[in-house]
């Protein structure tokens, strides 16, 4: 079983993001007209804008939570925040992000299976992808009941100590989770998967943040006469 862990938590994760960066850059290098969104929404219009903005906003809170959550060292906090008051901020503000994004993903997922347009014009990848995004969410959210069974922080301290050893190539990182239970690990698993699948779907557009628009000149646009 100790075997198993070091697997799955301890090198699992360095293949996970190998093939994340290797395989995004290899996918922008070699196919640019493949990295798109590949938006339906000129397709079918209905509810797409609040499953849309539900999903994103969502998944964005929840994203920039887990990198500053779990990579931030608790010596960095600590004078001001407690590991337990930092874990009950997390419940609160992953919670009310979780469930948009649940609520989205759920919307968005209905339409694509349900839409003959849609569906026509996408990809079983498309599907895969949003249906798994989905159960994640879930999954996520799940993990909310065991943590209210322990506000101290020191389940919390255990996954940050986990992500920081392997981000600075320590050993040993998988004894940090070894024994918290089964469904944060599923969750965790779910997540370096999704690393795996990310270059080989539509979620490579996350990189493609139109930013320079905040810094372009702008357009002077003149009514026809």
């Amino acid at each position: 079983m100790d075997y198993l862990n070091t697997l799955l938590f301890g090198i699992y994760p360095y293949i996970a993001l190998a093939v994340f960066f290797i395989g995004s850059w290899a996918r922008y290098d070699m196919g640019q007209f493949t990295w798109k969104a590949g938006s339906s929404q000129m397709l079918a219009k209905g509810g797409m804008r609040v499953a849309s903005n539900l999903f994103h906003v969502g998944i964005l809170v929840i994203l920039f939570g887990h990198i500053v959550g779990l990579l931030t060292p608790h010596w960095v906090y600590e004078p001001f925040m407690s590991a337990g008051t930092k874990q009950v901020m997390a419940i609160v503000v992953g919670g009310v992000a979780g469930v948009a994004c649940l609520i989205g993903a759920a919307m968005l997922t209905y339409r694509r299976l349900t839409n003959p347009r849609v569906r026509a014009a996408g990809s079983v990848a498309d599907i895969l992808i949003i249906v798994i995004l989905l159960i994640q969410v879930s999954l996520g959210l799940l993990t909310i009941i065991p943590t209210l069974g322990h506000l101290d922080g020191h389940t919390m301290l255990l996954f940050g100590s986990w992500a920081q050893s392997i981000f600075t190539l320590q050993g040993g990182a998988a004894d940090y989770i070894r024994d918290v239970h089964w469904i944060y690990k599923v969750h965790i698993f779910l997540g370096l998967t999704i690393f795996v699948l990310f270059p080989f779907t539509r979620l490579v557009h996350v990189f493609s943040a139109p930013l320079e628009y905040l810094g372009r000149r702008y357009q002077v646009v003149r009514r026809r006469i």
